[in-house]
Parts: C-alpha cells; sequence; structure tokens
C-alpha cells in the first residue's frame, strides 16, 4: 500500500551524496584533498535544463528542505511549506537542489567526518568555510548535476546571504534571486551574540579544542546555551509575549516541585537548548557563526553595495519582516536601495508579523501569497 503524505507534499524523499576527488581551496588557503556534498532533489530536470532552483540553508538548517525522510517522519523539511506540488516552489514545474554546506554536521564533509590523512574526525581541525566557499561548492555541485544556470537561488537569513553572493559571483548563473530576511553584513551587535554564542561552546569543559569525538565527549552545555541565546534572537519580543506572557510551567509550586524553573519561557528554552545539543555539532555551529560574522557583500568593492550588486544580472525578491531585530527590515532597505542605485529589478516587501527572523520559516497568508506569486515568474512560463 501506497504510503500517504499531504497531497501538497514531495513525499518520501531520500538523501544523495556527490564525491569531489580534486582538492578544493578554501578563500582563506586551507585546502581539502577531497570531499562529499550531501544534497536532496525535488521535482525533475527539463530536458532544456532550464528549471532549476537552489535553495540554500541557514545556520542550522540542513539539505532536507523538504518532504520526509520515512513513512513515520513527524517533521517535514524546514521548508515544507515553500516547497511541493502547487506551493510557491512548485515542484510540478520547478526542479529544486538543495545541499548541505561545507563545515556542516549533516553528512557533507565537516568537522565530524573523517580526515582522510588521519582516519579520525576533523574535529576543530576543519577548515573555515566563508559564503564565497559555500557559493563555489554549490557551483561544483550543479556541474555535477548537468546544471549550468539557475532559474532562481533562494534562501533565508544565512541562505538570503549566500543567494546574494551567488549573484554578484556568478552572475551569468543566476536568473532570479530571493533573499529573505538577510543582511549584506553583520552589525557589531550580531557578531557580539555569535561571539556569546561561541564563548559559551569554547569554555565547555568537555569542547577538547574541538576534539571531543576523538575523546569520547560532547560540549553538551556550551551547545545548548549557544542555542539559547540564539533561539532567543530569532524570536520577537511581542511573538514572545504572546506565546508564553508570564505563565508557569505546570506545576511550578506544588508539593515536591523542586525545579530551578518556574516561568513556561524557561522551560521552553532550556527543552530547545538540550535538544539541540543532541542534534548538532558543536564545532559546526562554531564555524556557521564565524561565517555569518566574516560575510560581508561589498568587501570586495571597496564596501560599496552598489558596486557589489552592480555585477548582477538577477530579477530580486528582498523580503524582510516587521518584527525581525535580527536582521532588521532596514537591513533589507540597505540591500534594495543599492540595487536600485545599480540600475537592477528588484521587488521588495515588508512582511508585517510577529514571529521575528523566523518570519521566513513560519505560515503567513501574506508572504506565502507574495512568494507563490512572484516564483510564477520563475522557470519556463
Amino acid at each position: 500500500m501506497a504510503e500517504q503524505f499531504p497531497q501538497d507534499s514531495v513525499g518520501l524523499v531520500t538523501a544523495q551524496v556527490a564525491r569531489f576527488d580534486e582538492p578544493f581551496t578554501f578563500e582563506n588557503g586551507a585546502v581539502l584533498p577531497r570531499h562529499e556534498l550531501v544534497y536532496e532533489t525535488y521535482g525533475e530536470l527539463s530536458q532544456a535544463r532550464d528549471n532549476a532552483v537552489l535553495i540554500c540553508h541557514a545556520l542550522s538548517g540542513s539539505h532536507h528542505a523538504a518532504g520526509f525522510h520515512s513513512p513515520e517522519d513527524g517533521r517535514p523539511g524546514w521548508w515544507d511549506l515553500a516547497i511541493g506540488p502547487g506551493k510557491a516552489i512548485d515542484t510540478r514545474r520547478l526542479f529544486v537542489v538543495c545541499s548541505n554546506n561545507l563545515g556542516c554536521c549533516d553528512g557533507s564533509s565537516g568537522p565530524n567526518t573523517s580526515n582522510p590523512d588521519t582516519d579520525m574526525p576533523w574535529g576543530g581541525q576543519f577548515p573555515q568555510p566563508q559564503v564565497k566557499d559555500w557559493v563555489r561548492s554549490q557551483k561544483q555541485l550543479a556541474e555535477h548535476l548537468g546544471i549550468s544556470r539557475w532559474a532562481a537561488v533562494m534562501g533565508g537569513s544565512l541562505g538570503g546571504m549566500q543567494a546574494l553572493q551567488w549573484a554578484i559571483d556568478f552572475p551569468d548563473w543566476v536568473d532570479h534571486c530571493v533573499a529573505l530576511a538577510a543582511a549584506p553584513g553583520l552589525t557589531a551587535q550580531n557578531i557580539a551574540f555569535n561571539e556569546i554564542a561561541r564563548h559559551a561552546i569554547l569554555s565547555d569543559p568537555d569542547w577538547s579544542n574541538g576534539n571531543y569525538l576523538a575523546q569520547g565527549t560532547l560540549p553538551a552545555r556550551g551547545v545548548a546555551l549557544a542555542r539559547m541565546v540564539g533561539h532567543l534572537t530569532y524570536m520577537s519580543a511581542d511573538g514572545m509575549s504572546d506565546r508564553f506572557g508570564r505563565e508557569l510551567r505546570e506545576g511550578s509550586f506544588s508539593p515536591g516541585d523542586n525545579s530551578e524553573w518556574v516561568f513556561q519561557v524557561e522551560s521552553y528554552l532550556r527543552h530547545q537548548g538540550t535538544r539541540f545539543s543532541t542534534q548538532f555539532d558543536a564545532n559546526t555551529y562554531v564555524l556557521m557563526t564565524r561565517a555569518l560574522d566574516l560575510f560581508d557583500l561589498s568587501a570586495g568593492d571597496g564596501g560599496s553595495l552598489v558596486n557589489a550588486l552592480s555585477r548582477s544580472e538577477a530579477d530580486f525578491l528582498i523580503a524582510s519582516f516587521s518584527s525581525d531585530w535580527r536582521f532588521p527590515p532596514q537591513r533589507s532597505i540597505e540591500i534594495r536601495d543599492a540595487l536600485l542605485a545599480a540600475g537592477k529589478r528588484v521587488t521588495y516587501a515588508n512582511i508585517e508579523t510577529d514571529n521575528g527572523h523566523d518570519g521566513f520559516l513560519l505560515p503567513n497568508p501574506t508572504y506565502e501569497a507574495l512568494l507563490k506569486q512572484w516564483m510564477q515568474r520563475v522557470g519556463p512560463l
């Protein structure tokens, strides 16, 4: 009997692995002798190969953007909201690719995979990737798949930064660029939040200079605290008040309750941190946040965002979310204004929501309608 999935779901999906035997040189000069990228695809590549869409994931995302890994899988991919038959990224006519970035922990070459020179986990010795490195590795994957141009490159947050970098570094590859809740570079405040998160990990007694896997340990406390800090910045004050207020945790102050936290929001954050600490690699968190810090779209153009974006040839959709204080609407407006100054075609929208930075991942009728309507111009018409 066929497994039952929602009609607008891509259904059961299986990750694939692309292996590259030639050396890969990072922006900082470090070299991987060979590497692997794990990826998923949804839909079918057209005979003309003109309907391919690249999805770039954010800090804690992965290649699993849509569908289910098993019939018992209760949680679909991280952007299942947008990807599937009849959805904004319509897999009835588009071929969608999403890969796990180099340095991440979901199968692609990274700190928790084996260093071929030592047969031990890379650990703290894995090279520091930058957004430009991910873009070049994604281009290698595209060529491996027989793709020579993207109908669209898309992403939210750090994924949106990759999409923007694609449009600048390989303009003849990108027809459309979608950057959601993104920024042209991090503010000092954002870098500070990332440093607090990294410090929580690096000060964990089980960190072992990043070589904890070889020691048979995990810096779980540090990762949990880092996730709590990060997760807090992804939510809005209004959204947190609506969801938690000052509600006490069920059972608080009851006889025999010796819990050290009593508010629902405390319980929620600790749950998120604990769950994340066993699912996400600490070295990857350090590398990803540092890549965020290092990202600067105008770095090669004397600090001029207009000059940087003038090299692009894509049509752009730039969207921000009103309650996002991590990457507030003004950062997206900077991108919009630079694109207009460079004479580029751009659509901009600020979505009203209490969902904070996570707004690009969560249901919102206005956001979903905007994305669906705009995506109708992508691919063969």
